[in-house]
Order: C-alpha cells, then structure tokens, then sequence
C-alpha cells in the first residue's frame, strides 16, 4: 500500500466517525473500496445490512438500484454515491411503464422483481427477490397464481429449473454475465480438470449446465470456503476475485472469463469516496410515493428472507 493510499484510508475513516458513516460495498467493487468497506456482501445482504444499520449516513459503493433500495429502505438517513454514473445495464432495460403493461396481459399475475431495477419499477411490483433467495420468493407463491419474473431471463430460467414452475419471463439480461461463454468456460475446465466451477445464476443456461454449483455471489463465498477443491473456476464478474482471494488464501480462483468486468461497478476509488464524505455527495432520493410501493416489495422479500 503506497503513502497515498494510506492516508486516504486514515482521513476516510476520521470522517466517518465525524459523520456517524458506514461505507456498504457490493462484491464487484474494486479491491481497494472492499478493503476499507464495513461491510461486503450481495444485493440481499446490501439490502438487510441497510435495513438494520443505526448509521446516520450510508455510503453506498455498488451501482444506482442499490442505492435507491437503500434509500427506500431508510428514509431517515442520509444515502450517498460517490459516484452517479455507476449505472446498471440491467435496470435500465426495464420500465414502470413496461411493467403496467405486462400486468394488463396478466392481470392476475403476481410480480416478483428482481431488486437490479429502479424503484419505480419496484413500485409496480408485489415482491422483490435477490438472486440468494429468488427460489425462495417464487416457491412462496400459490400454484394457482401466475408469475411475471422481471427483469433478468436467466435468473428466471434458473427458478424455473430449480422449482420446475413455469414463469413468465422478461427478456432482461446482465451485459456482463452474458459475456461469459461457455467455450470460454470448457477451455478453462480443460486446464484445470479437478476444480468445481461456480457460477452465478445471471450466466446464460449454458454455463448454468456446466457449473459445479449455481450460487448467488454470497453463496459462491460461502461455497468458496467450504469447498474441499484447491483450484475454484469463478463465473461471474471479476471483481469477485478479490474477496474469494484475500478470504480463501490456501485456493487457486480462476476467473472464467478475464475480461467480464462490469465498468459501472469499477466507477468508485478511494479518492472519490473521501471527496463523498468530505462534500457529502451523491444523496440519493426516491420520490415519497414511489418509494412507499417500494418499500412493500421489498419488505415483503426481507420477510421471506429472514
């Protein structure tokens, strides 16, 4: 770690006790955000850990949808980016309007929204899910209810293999999971002929067939961890790496695809993050009314989950 660095850290952490701040990082943020990070973990974990903190400001390094839920979720406090361009490509193919008109060809469809959209499309919503308890959400849905499953196809497919229920589908996708191919993939199994392969369930169905395991990123750190393999083939974004490296020191992790990095959650530094809590900037909002619906979404899958 250089001087720079260093420094930066000490005066990050002066402020966060000057602004009563926890910083909340996703899996996919650069290495250097997740080692100054309170907390690290998935989009459910994210979400509980937000929900709960006591913390009078909320500094979010992950992508925009994160940190609306986190605002949804905590009106009181204040919810900052440090940067506003970290997007997502996922959320951005979805509407509220979108939305309405799925449920006006499904009027008695439930809708269950996986939490990678905005809060209006939330608001539109009867329930979220994450992909650690997307199985869970649907299977607590009567049979006779149809299902509207948005955005993300994949992870739609993969309930639909796991619970072997029909779901109506989305044509929603992560641009960076669908990077991972599954030639690209059966190249490093090739290599490494002993070592499990773990994937997360935005891959395409193709790479969900030649997984050891499909698993949400808390699960493939969990899984991580336990594994008796040495060598552990890794699909999903890359940033994954630096986590299951720095927690697993004894394991080989092999990204199955090198360059599958997500550029919205790789926006963040540590000089970004000081200058957002020094100016306490982005605050993120979500307007009352929408984010009232919200919250019932996403309150109804925090219930499921606990």
């Amino acid at each position: 770690m250089s001087g720079t660095q260093k420094r930066l850290i000490a005066r990050i952490e002066q402020l966060k006790k000057e602004r009563r701040a926890v910083i909340i990082a996703h899996n996919y943020q650069v290495g250097e955000i997740q080692d100054v990070a309170d907390f690290i973990g998935d989009s459910l974990e994210l979400s509980q850990k937000a929900a709960r903190t006591d913390a009078e400001v909320i500094v979010f390094c992950g992508v925009h949808f994160m940190a609306e839920t986190a605002a949804v979720l905590c009106p009181n406090q204040t919810v900052l980016m440090p940067d506003l361009s970290a997007g997502c490509g996922m959320a951005e193919m979805i509407s509220a309007d979108e939305v309405r008109r799925m449920k006006q060809k499904h009027p008695n469809a439930v809708v269950v929204c996986y939490v990678n959209s905005p809060a209006a499309v939330k608001a539109e919503s009867d329930i979220c899910c994450t992909s650690s308890n997307a199985t869970k959400v649907v299977e607590s849905i009567p049979q006779d209810r149809e299902v509207l499953f948005i955005p993300d196809q994949y992870l739609g497919a993969h309930v639909m293999r796991q619970t072997g229920r029909k779901l109506i589908l989305y044509n929603g996708y992560c641009p960076t999971h669908v990077r991972i191919l599954s030639s690209d993939l059966q190249e490093v199994m090739a290599e490494h002929p002993d070592a499990e392969v773990l994937a997360h369930p935005e891959c395409t169905g193709p790479i969900a067939q030649l997984a050891t395991h499909v698993l949400s990123t808390s699960g493939i750190t969990k899984m991580a961890g336990t594994s008796s393999a040495s060598t552990v083939i890794v699909a999903t974004e890359i940033g994954m790496m630096h986590r299951l490296a720095k927690e697993n020191q004894d394991k080989e992790f092999i990204p199955a695809c090198r360059s599958c990095d997500c550029t919205h959650m790789k926006v963040n530094n540590l000089e970004k993050l000081l200058w957002s809590l020094e100016e306490m900037q982005y605050p993120i909002t979500v307007e009352a009314a929408v984010a009232t619906r919200a919250k019932k979404a996403i309150n109804a899958m925090l219930a499921i989950s606990r």
